[in-house]
């Protein structure tokens, strides 16, 4: 065993045994320590929700909350966080019907999601759901405002390949997640260790009796239906509906997941290729845009292209490629900004491809619980190899930059040992779910709704024609679906597909 990696097995062992307070205040770093006092006594979680009004002007007439929950829920006396919650009352308090739970996928604040729903006439256009529910959004433990996950070490500085093409830049690679590893738990503790599914979804268990509700209501996206899934598995019977937007599909092994995923943002990309060539909302209009994405992508790997300012480091090829993906989840909204995106890095400045495009995922945050939920097939070069020259045949333009690939080469050589859960197999005690799943999505395959629903016992796949995903906000049909199977518990008919 090398000299870093006693290093780093040493570091581990002493923080995930430290009885390290990691509550901060909502939408707060942790504090730092300060020497010669001594921390305060762990506490017990105390199981409830402490409300007050929201000062925060994106969330007019909600209620904002805090609950501590154990790090370890195997220790719950051991360390502490902070989850951070804000709650919509339902505008009919006299039909109201429950509580329903909004999920963001992983390293995505629930919250910031609420926000910019609000901001683009959530309220308004959602009928039953805020007439005759009370929305509670809760950031997942170690993302957003629940206590945050942060590191300070570059996730990928420059020079450091997620597509390495040499056994050096490689180990490289490796050698860099575990410095980055290190800086993470140093910052963080153990709560860098149970950020994994298991531990995210007793969180909900805890959020559901602090708000005292007998079974909630579930609307998870993309990442989320896995959380809500093995929610429904651990708590029989605490969930009275599932509505499971673009489901993800973790019943293969992960280097297939990869591939599929792969395909699906490369035809992605192909289909937003055709638009733009046509459309009026295009910047590119009349171009041939793979063609010039191509170019820039080849330009910028063999000189980065700056981003004003400074205030990020130029950006290779492989950095806009794999900042292209989430460009390509809402058809009406992302693509005429990926467009505009490419225009202006051709004109010399990348800015746009150093943010996520609607502003509520931070890539650490993304990571880290990547590391604990997906399985690591991959622990040589060879093997990196091989996979990488085949996604390159498969995706000639994106290469194969995709989430799943991300957390792969991210993940490698990182310290904490996975927490695997069991999928595939039938869940008892759970309701017929509502899967919702686009024809045609960068993130996730339409096949991946069947294997979701096939888990779930009587749930039902509406299929939506088109590139989105988060569909309730986009499309009047499934806003109906939804709402008649949140009120009356209702499916739509097998096979059912909305056109708008």
């Amino acid at each position: 065993m090398s000299r870093v990696m006693r290093q780093l097995r040493r570091t581990l062992t002493a923080l995930l045994t430290a009885g390290l307070v990691l509550a901060t205040p909502v939408a707060a770093a942790p504090a730092a320590a300060v020497p010669g006092r001594t921390a305060p006594a762990p506490q017990a979680p105390t199981g409830r929700i402490t409300w007050h009004p929201c000062t925060d002007a994106g969330f007019p007439g909600m209620q904002c909350g805090t609950m501590r929950v154990p790090v370890d829920w195997s220790r719950p006396r051991g360390a502490q966080l902070d989850l951070a919650l804000v709650r919509r009352k339902a505008d009919d308090p006299a039909r109201r019907q429950g509580t329903l739970l909004l999920n963001d996928g992983a390293g995505g604040s629930s919250i910031e999601q609420l926000r910019l729903a609000t901001r683009n006439g959530f309220p308004d256009i959602a009928g039953a759901m805020t007439r005759r529910f009370d929305i509670v959004a809760v950031d997942p433990r170690g993302v957003g405002h629940s206590t945050p996950i942060r590191c300070s070490e570059p996730l990928k500085p420059a020079g450091v390949s997620y597509f390495p093409k040499s056994r050096a830049a490689f180990g490289k690679l490796v050698a860099h997640n575990r410095t980055f590893a290190r800086d993470c738990l140093r910052r963080n503790g153990p709560l860098v260790a149970h950020v994994d599914l298991t531990s995210t979804a007793r969180d909900i268990e805890a959020v559901r009796t602090g708000l005292g509700v007998r079974r909630l209501n579930w609307y998870g996206i993309h990442y989320s239906t896995l959380l809500g899934r093995t929610y429904a598995a651990l708590f029989p019977g605490r969930l009275r509906t599932m509505t499971l937007d673009t489901a993800l599909d973790d019943t293969t092994s992960p280097l297939t997941r990869i591939v599929k995923e792969t395909a699906g943002a490369e035809e992605a990309f192909h289909r937003f290729a055709a638009w733009c060539a046509k459309s009026e909302q295009c910047a590119l209009k009349g171009h041939d845009v793979a063609a010039e994405y191509d170019a820039l992508v080849a330009r910028a790997d063999r000189t980065p292209v700056p981003v004003a300012g400074g205030t990020h480091r130029p950006l290779t090829g492989e950095d806009i490629r794999g900042a292209t993906q989430d460009y390509l989840n809402i058809k009406s909204v992302t693509w005429p900004a990926l467009a505009k995106a490419i225009v202006k890095a051709q004109a010399g400045d990348v800015t746009d491809f150093t943010v996520d495009p609607d502003g509520t995922l931070d890539p650490v945050q993304v990571l880290v619980p990547a590391c604990l939920d997906n399985a690591r097939p991959v622990r040589t070069f060879e093997q990196a190899d091989r996979l990488r020259k085949s996604l390159a045949v498969r995706a000639p333009h994106l290469g194969g930059a995709v989430r799943s690939w991300t957390a792969l080469a991210g993940c490698l050589g990182w310290p904490v040992p996975a927490k695997l859960v069991q999928a595939g197999r039938l869940i008892s005690g759970a309701p017929p779910a509502l899967v919702i799943q686009s024809t045609h999505q960068a993130l996730a395959p339409h096949a991946a709704g069947s294997a979701m629903a096939a888990q779930l016992p009587g749930s039902v796949v509406l299929s939506r024609e088109g590139d989105d995903y988060s569909m309730f906000l986009l499309s009047p049909c499934v806003r109906a679906a939804t709402n008649r199977y949140l009120t009356d518990r209702v499916l739509p008919a097998p096979g059912t597909v909305c056109t708008n």
